[in-house]
């Protein structure tokens, strides 16, 4: 890409790169779409364009190191990886300041995007891939796994027998649903699909609430007996954050996570007291807790949800389902 919009979206050759001192080459074999990558696209959300270069989207990506630099002492050709989609968090708060908060994503041209045969890499951009899961699964774990995870483990410290209440349907959504149900906690689904709802039981819901035809804050009241819920993985956003401070229990935690509704978020303070509430911003987490979702992964057997797979050549229609509203994730295949 040149330029905004997903008409000026096309494919091109180039030499393969050689990584430099602490870089790795992977090979790419899939990358998992999300809702930031189509905006990036189509509104030039926080994307710059690089000089004498164009712009590669994408940030979440699975493969296989054919070369690294000669500092690179994490990987050694052959390993399968996954990319952090947020270069240089390792653990903590992570880089940013007060102005601009936290760091750029991969594909946002800061920082180069992952949707090529070939990638260049820092090796701390990377993790090993979960050992049990193939491509198309395993590129979905850097930002819709991780949100999930970093909202309810990580940040939530979510127990068992816990009431989580998720929105949608999406990869955060049942992300959020698979890791609630594999510790132990009753989820909630929000959605304005019955089909959807059916589904999501399918994947380990307790409950699904159509938002269209019954009031979904009075359904959480009586499916937990007034208390409310624990977790909500806010990703509407927007005046929708009201909603979810009614929904929320006392001690309750929001994960704002989705920006569908829009920017600026809103809400009755006085719930934020009384129910002695933490509303928290996540913004997808750091690679250390990405390490820590892979061996989750591989030992609870967390599976993704993925709605579609489309070759490289195919992004416009694979942008197009992400556009509508898949039932977890969409991958597009490279090679």
């Amino acid at each position: 890409m040149s330029a905004v919009g997903r008409a000026n979206l096309e494919l091109a050759e180039g030499p393969i790169p050689t990584p430099g001192s602490a870089q790795i080459l992977v090979k790419v074999a899939a990358v998992a779409l999300n809702y930031r990558d189509r905006m990036a696209i189509d509104e030039g959300l926080t994307m710059i364009f690089p000089e004498n270069a164009p712009f590669v989207p994408g940030s979440d990506m699975v493969g296989t190191v054919v070369a690294v630099g000669v500092d690179v002492d994490r990987f050694t050709p052959g390993d399968r990886v996954i990319s952090t989609c947020l270069p240089d968090w390792i653990d903590g708060p992570g880089p940013g300041d007060a102005r601009l908060g936290g760091p750029e994503a991969l594909g946002s041209g800061y920082y180069p995007g992952v949707l090529a045969e070939y990638v260049i890499l820092d090796q701390n951009w990377a993790v090993a891939a979960p050992e049990h899961l193939g491509d198309a699964d395993a590129s979905t774990l850097p930002m819709a796994g991780l949100s999930a995870w970093t909202a309810l483990i990580e940040r939530g410290r979510l127990r068992a027998g816990q009431t989580v209440v998720v929105h949608g349907t999406g990869g955060v959504a049942l992300f959020g649903l698979k890791i609630a149900a594999a510790h132990g906690a009753e989820v909630i689904v929000v959605s304005r699909d019955d089909a959807k709802l059916a589904r999501a039981k399918d994947h380990g819901a307790a409950h699904g609430v159509n938002r269209t035809t019954t009031d979904w804050v009075e359904a959480v009241y009586d499916l937990t007996g007034g208390r409310g819920a624990d977790h909500i993985l806010e990703t509407v956003g927007g005046g929708h954050v009201a909603r979810s401070i009614e929904a929320a229990a006392v001690g309750g935690r929001i994960s704002l996570i989705g920006i569908l509704d829009g920017y600026e978020i809103s809400g009755p303070v006085a719930h934020l007291a009384r129910k002695k509430l933490t509303v928290d911003g996540i913004q997808v987490g750091d690679r250390l807790s990405l390490e820590n979702l892979v061996r989750a992964v591989d030992r609870a057997g967390i599976t993704p949800v993925i709605d579609a797979e489309y070759p490289l050549a195919d992004l416009p229609s694979a942008l197009e389902h992400l556009e509508h509203g898949p039932f977890g994730k969409i991958v597009v295949t490279i090679g």
